[in-house]
């Protein structure tokens, strides 16, 4: 990885000029995201927009009723200020700082919302609650909005990639303990919503700002606590909050990215591509890498979902199976299959969402959404008979295949032995959810209803559909989104 600032500018889309050669990367950065027009987004990249939108807030909505749900609802709800936005399940507007903060916890609490390969960041959760609860406080059109949280996820994206390691296929923020997601995701957020309200100076400037604001660590995913939950919120929190201390006179520094003393200094130690923020910035959208989650389960295990769905889809039973043996990326074995007998016999749901064998039962018997949805991720299926019948056939081995690929994807190969003598081998080798892959609108207002329903009304949701589906048509979003403060976390629609 390279530990020299990139200081030459590149001709970005948009009338703005190009910056000069000794620009800064944060004035690179702020000078493309000026001049990015809403008519510079194709109709594809508009809808994939949309469709984000409608996906974080289904699941907001089927987040509604955690505990940690609870306690940050009650959190924004005790800080006070004169209401400008809307937070899922809490009956009035809040200051727009808070709503993003309630509304990001949410989006990420049931790790569900999307995640970019290879990065592995998952921007959707800090960006869109962001730019929502800014853009209703301040009134914005449709367009505005998808042109900002396009902002925003390109910006999350790159700095997130800026720190991604390819000689080791890892992220070094994660290597480090740091929760890239938060903190990259505080940064696109931060010049999505400056993007709403004014042009490169407002945009480098809240950079600037929110960089001391970054934070994340992931120590909970080790040893337990829910903090993790609140990451995505409190980089939408700090988003918010940094572009309206810069509009009311606060300044950052214009070497935040690269400086002795600035952002990749401070997290990566220096070390980080400054390629992977400017390169072909103006000619390439990243967000065409980042992979919608078809299902609410560590994203190593979708593939093992669709594999087996296959082999049910071609009559195969688990009566019919005598063993099985599940291909993945060697770096995914330890997540998805070791140790094997604890990935046999989950416990919790938590535990069910990490395990290649429970995958394999999930996609073989079938289930809500897509293929599996929440309800498919219980406590009691954990322990269910039937499926720990299937799980007990289940071998997870590294393949080499899977390996070459690996992390552009997280592919499976599914090998079903069965009591006929036969052998059938199933491979999946591009994520369902994917750019080579992708799922339509119309499949994710599926995964929508399936989320939403547990705390909405049907008008409500259809109301929320509607308003996402046509979202760049709106004149201003402020009545799109009032659905959210219908929500009710005691409701359960059956």
């Amino acid at each position: 990885m390279s530990t020299t600032a990139h200081t030459t500018g590149k001709t970005t889309s948009g009338a703005t000029p190009a910056p000069a050669s000794d620009a800064t990367l944060a004035e690179i950065v702020a000078t493309w995201a000026e001049g990015v027009a809403f008519e510079d987004l194709s109709p594809a990249l508009v809808e994939n927009i949309n469709s984000r939108v409608l996906d974080i807030l289904g699941i907001c909505a089927a987040a509604a009723p955690l505990d940690t749900s609870r306690a940050v609802r009650r959190f924004a709800a005790s800080q006070g200020g004169a209401g400008q936005a809307s937070a899922v399940g809490v009956g009035e507007q809040l200051p727009a700082a808070q709503a993003a903060f309630v509304n990001g916890v949410l989006a990420h609490s049931l790790d569900y919302d999307d995640t970019h390969l290879p990065s592995v960041l998952h921007p959707s959760a800090s960006v869109i609650p962001a730019v929502l609860a800014a853009a209703q406080a301040h009134g914005s059109a449709g367009q505005d909005v998808i042109r900002a949280i396009a902002i925003g996820l390109e910006v999350s994206v790159r700095l997130g990639m800026a720190g991604y390691d390819s000689t080791a296929q890892n992220s070094v923020f994660f290597e480090h303990g740091q929760h890239a997601t938060s903190i990259c995701g505080a940064m696109g957020s931060a010049a999505a919503v400056a993007a709403l309200h004014g042009g490169a100076e407002l945009i480098r400037n809240s950079l600037g700002v929110a960089a001391s604001m970054t934070a994340g660590i992931i120590e909970s995913n080790r040893t337990g606590g829910t903090v993790k939950r609140i990451h995505c919120g409190w980089a939408a929190h700090s988003a918010i909050t940094a572009v309206e201390l810069v509009r009311h006179g606060l300044t950052g520094p214009p070497t935040v990215l690269e400086g002795r003393f600035g952002f990749f200094q401070a997290w990566l130690h220096g070390a980080f591509d400054p390629s992977a923020i400017t390169g072909d910035l103006g000619e390439r959208w990243s967000i065409e890498d980042i992979f919608f989650k078809p299902y609410p389960a560590n994203h190593f295990t979708h593939a093992a979902v669709d594999a087996a769905a296959a082999l049910r889809r071609a009559g195969i039973t688990p009566e019919d199976i005598s063993s099985m043996v599940l291909g993945v990326p060697a770096p995914n074995l330890r997540t998805i299959g070791e140790p094997i007998d604890v990935k046999r016999t989950p416990t919790t749901a938590y535990m069910a969402q990490f395990s290649g064998p429970y995958a394999v039962a999930a996609g073989l018997l079938g289930g809500g959404g897509l293929e599996v949805g929440l309800d498919d991720y219980t406590d009691e299926l954990a322990q269910d008979p039937v499926r720990r019948a299937i799980m007990a056939k289940v071998d997870v081995v590294p393949d080499p295949e899977c390996t070459a690929i690996f992390p552009m994807q997280f592919p499976a190969v599914l090998t079903a032995h069965l009591t006929d003598g036969r052998t059938i081998v199933e491979k999946v080798l591009a994520n369902r959810g994917g750019n080579e892959n992708p799922l339509s609108f119309e499949e994710l207002t599926r995964k929508f209803r399936d989320n939403a329903r547990r705390t909405m009304t049907t008008g409500d949701m259809a109301a929320l559909e509607e308003g996402c589906r046509i979202l760049e048509t709106a004149i201003t979003v402020n009545d799109l989104f009032t659905g959210l403060t219908t929500v009710d976390p005691d409701h359960l629609q059956k």
